[in-house]
């Protein structure tokens, strides 16, 4: 009788089994452009460097105070023809109001920054996969808003000349303003166009109503933008049309996130493993050694016991899945080309 001879995939497979990581442009691309679950390290300082250097930015920008007072009388004029001049008039009739002009100073000053940081924590804790993309809106937006500050430099209603435009925070020496008071040294006081306090807030607004489960959230989100929008027309810091170039930049910073991860920032999976394992298309990996192939799905999650990365955590690896055996024929892992025993 012969001897029967028997070869594993295992050994021949072996050396194919070693994930291959695809190290060209478009590899290097494609893992940037996917979401993964954020780091709180990194998070917290990349929003610690990115304000810091807005702030920087913004209020390095030259003043132009002449332009500046020009720009805010042509768009003074504009309005006035648009026949919705109507600054002045809601700026005198919260300030007739004590309580309400100071409780609009302080609003002003504090949740423009409160808000959008809790927004952001809720988004890293809630919404993981859809983090990066949202946050990528926002800190676009911001940029766009730096370039505005530089080329139109635009002074707040209650700096134009003969505007007859209240300061409420110098008035009611309450501390509702960067540009006002003891901290107008600090800031820009011609940055006024566009309005990152409208930016922000609508950014606000739009994620907790579209990712928000509870009613009353969603409501929230709705109305903050519309109170800030009353806000700043109220403490004369912005006109109405600055608020439409902070809706222009935000536009322009949803056109970017959606171009570069080729979905919409909400549309995304809500949840995305360590290390970007949930990335558009299918990823495949493989257990080193095993020969065995996982295929991982489009949202990162394979439904079965072989993750999307392989046992040492990496992916792009496109392995030959081992053919399913017919009934009765040898089992997996066995060759097909196997010789038979010789019958006598």
């Amino acid at each position: 009788m012969g001897e029967t001879t028997v070869t594993t995939l295992e050994g021949r497979h072996q050396a194919a089994a070693h994930p291959v990581e695809d190290r060209t442009g478009a590899g290097l691309l494609r893992r940037f452009r996917t979401p993964r679950r954020p780091r709180l390290w990194f998070e917290v300082l990349l929003i610690a460097v990115s304000y810091w250097t807005y702030s920087l930015v913004r209020n390095a920008v030259p003043e132009q105070k002449s332009e500046a007072l020009r720009n805010a009388d042509r768009l003074w004029d504009l309005e006035r023809q648009l026949g919705l001049a109507f600054e002045q008039s809601v700026n005198h009739a919260v300030n007739s109001v004590t309580w309400l002009v100071v409780g609009m100073n302080y609003y002003y000053a504090t949740l423009h920054f409160a808000v959008t940081l809790g927004v952001l924590v809720w988004l890293y804790r809630s919404h993981p996969g859809r983090y990066a993309a949202t946050r990528l809106v926002l800190f676009s937006t911001t940029a766009v808003a730096l370039a505005g500050y530089y080329l139109f430099p635009l002074a707040p209603p209650r700096l134009m000349n003969g505007g007859d435009f209240v300061d409420t925070v110098v008035v009611h020496e309450t501390w509702g303003s960067m540009a006002s008071g003891d901290l107008k040294n600090m800031s820009n006081q011609y940055a006024a166009m566009p309005s990152m306090h409208i930016g922000w807030s609508v950014w606000c607004g739009l994620t907790l109503f579209a990712l928000a489960t509870v009613p009353w959230a969603k409501v929230l989100g709705l109305l903050y933008p519309a109170g800030t929008l009353v806000v700043i027309v109220a403490t004369a810091n912005h006109f109405w049309l600055d608020a439409v170039g902070g809706v222009l930049c935000l536009a322009l910073g949803y056109a970017l996130a959606t171009l570069w991860y080729g979905s919409k920032p909400y549309a995304l999976p809500r949840e995305a493993p360590d290390g970007g394992g949930g990335g558009r298309g299918r990823e495949w990996s493989v257990r080193r050694g095993t020969g065995r192939v996982a295929v991982g799905s489009d949202g990162g999650d394979t439904g079965s016991g072989d993750t999307g990365s392989g046992a040492d955590g990496r992916t792009g690896v496109v392995s030959p899945r081992t053919p399913e055996p017919p009934d009765g024929s040898p089992s997996a892992g066995m060759s097909a080309h196997a010789p038979e025993t010789p019958r006598h």
